[in-house]
This record gives C-alpha cells, sequence and structure tokens, in this order.
C-alpha cells in the first residue's frame, strides 16, 4: 500500500495502536504457568473491545487470535494447551485489521531468567532491526535493509532465518513488496517509495538458517537453533519512517 491522504495515516496509526496494544499486555501477562491458549484469549477481548479483527483469523482462517511461538517454534506457533515455563523464549506475532487498514508487529522475550545466549539473541533481533530502520527512506534498495541486518547477526556470532521475511502490508496482511529479506539479494533491486507501508521482521538465529514446517499446516520450527524476532509497521517517508506499531 501507498499511504497517500491523511485518512490513510491516520487509519493506519489507529490499527497500529491497537496491535501494540495487544503485543504489550501479552508481553505483560506472559509468565511462568500460564498458557499460550489463555494468552490468545486475552488478545481476542481486547481486539473484541477495541473494534479490530484479528488478521491471521479474519484472512487465514488461522486457529488464533494471534501467533504464539515458543522455543523451538520460530513462528506461526498456534495458541494451546502449551504452558509456558520459565526461561522460555516466546514469540507474539499480532496483526490485525480495522476499518480496512492492517498493522502487524512482534517481539520475541525470554520469560524470567533465561540463559545468556537467548537474552543476547533477543537484544541482537532489537540492533538488527534498529540497523534496517537506517536505510529506509524513498528511493533505497529493499536490499540495504537485509544486508545490514545480517551484517549485525554475524558482529555478534548469530545468522539470520533466510526463508522467513518482511512484506508489504496496509490494505491486507501481505502486500508488495512480497519479500523484505534478512541478508543481502542482489537481485531483489526493488526501492522504497514514498509512502509504501511495510512490515519489517529481521529472524536472527543461533545457527539454522531455514525454517521448515512442523506438520500442523501452520508453524515453523527449527531442528537445533533458538530464533528471536523483532518486527513493526511503518509507513516510509522523506522524513524518516512512521512506526505505527511502537
Amino acid at each position: 500500500m501507498i499511504a497517500k491522504t491523511e485518512e490513510d495515516i491516520n487509519g493506519l496509526k489507529e490499527i497500529g495502536r491497537i496491535c501494540a496494544l495487544v503485543r504489550d499486555e501479552l508481553v505483560r501477562r506472559t509468565k511462568p504457568g500460564i498458557t499460550t491458549k489463555e494468552l490468545d484469549e486475552i488478545a481476542g477481548k481486547l481486539f473484541e473491545q477495541e473494534g479490530a479483527v484479528s488478521a491471521p483469523k479474519g484472512v487465514y482462517d488461522f486457529p488464533g487470535y494471534t501467533c504464539i511461538s515458543v522455543n523451538e517454534e520460530v513462528a506461526h506457533g498456534i495458541p494451546g494447551n502449551r504452558v509456558i515455563q520459565e526461561g522460555d523464549l516466546v514469540n507474539i506475532d499480532v496483526s490485525g485489521s480495522k476499518n480496512g487498514y492492517f498493522a502487524d508487529t512482534g517481539i520475541s522475550i525470554v520469560v524470567g531468567n533465561g540463559d545468556q545466549v537467548i537474552s543476547n539473541l533477543c537484544e541482537v533481533a532489537k540492533k538488527a532491526f534498529e540497523a534496517g530502520l537506517k536505510k529506509v527512506k524513498p528511493g533505497s534498495k529493499l536490499s540495504g535493509m537485509g544486508k545490514v541486518v545480517y551484517q549485525t547477526a554475524r558482529q555478534h556470532g548469530f545468522t539470520v532465518i533466510k526463508n522467513l521475511t518482511g512484506h508489504g502490508i496496509g490494505r491486507t496482511i501481505h502486500e508488495k513488496p512480497e519479500y523484505i529479506f534478512n541478508y543481502y539479494e542482489p537481485s531483489e533491486d526493488a526501492l522504497l517509495k514514498e509512502g509504501m507501508v511495510i512490515a519489517f521482521e529481521p529472524f536472527i538465529s543461533t545457527l539454522e538458517e531455514e525454517v521448515f514446517e512442523a506438520g500442523d499446516g501452520w508453524t515453523y520450527v527449527t531442528e537445533e537453533s533458538f530464533v528471536a524476532q523483532y518486527e513493526h509497521t511503518m509507513i516510509v517517508t522523506k522524513d524518516g519512517p512512521i512506526i505505527i506499531t511502537l
């Protein structure tokens, strides 16, 4: 989507605010002993209160309001009876729509006192996002974002997941640009444009560079790695990106 009007910007900011609200409340409630299903039910109530719709459920008939992934699960984890434990790596990914506008955000956290490597992994995911953010301006190549994400990961002894990417967003959950890679892909020479709405989401990994589908039709997992994600939706402008999901 290209946001062209004040109505567009205000509509995007409103659903961005709601997705951030849901994300932050789930982060606050992610404690040892709670199940991923209980967390997801909190999200469902918040969406309803705010007059918004879960994007995974509304667009893809996903079996949950949010995607909650734990440890070996990297993305699209289905909320269920899994009980959160001390030290778990939990990814909370929230996307929704309201009045025809969409936003998407996600964060990986360590529950309580966890392994230092995993804590570092979450910090590097945020650093990689911030490095990529500096490349977000009209006329810049999308590939520049992925290049600095990968460089940041390697500088800290990690790597990236190459088959999960960011994407365009705005009028639906996935739009053009179809891919915003987390590494330098020379064939990806598309340019960022004024008003373009994108979801930028580095996935930083301790070892593996690809995820695979777990067999449930949704969840992406690794065999021997931990992976942290950090995601926001933003509007590209000449004065710098407007992050709508802070």
